[in-house]
């Protein structure tokens, strides 16, 4: 009867506190590692950190194409520009340019 006392009262709180023990690793396990947890938030930061870059490579590549489109509209047209607009258009080239064929 003793024995059944002392067992009593030392599992019964061995078992609730391994029992809040396991949830409570169950949750830190997935505030670390989860769908949302600092793993996937680092995983998102460096991906809008990529995109951001990407979107800055695009917006500057469209400056340059508007920068380019606007010589062509002006009423003075660049033509630098122009005569490299026709040659491509045309597949002309001058008997002094060098052309270099990259590939397909």
């Amino acid at each position: 009867m003793v024995i059944r006392r002392r067992a009593r009262r030392i599992l019964i709180p061995l078992v609730l506190y391994s029992i809040a023990a396991a949830v409570v690793g169950y949750f830190v396990h997935h505030a670390h590692s989860g769908a949302r947890g600092i793993e996937a938030r680092q995983q998102y930061e460096a991906q809008a950190e990529e995109l951001t870059r990407e979107l800055d490579a695009v917006k500057t590549e469209r400056a340059d194409w508007e920068r380019r489109i606007a010589l062509l509209r002006s009423d003075q047209i660049d033509r630098d520009l122009l005569e490299e607009r026709a040659r491509v258009m045309l597949g002309r080239v001058h008997r002094n340019d060098l052309v270099i064929i990259t590939g397909p």
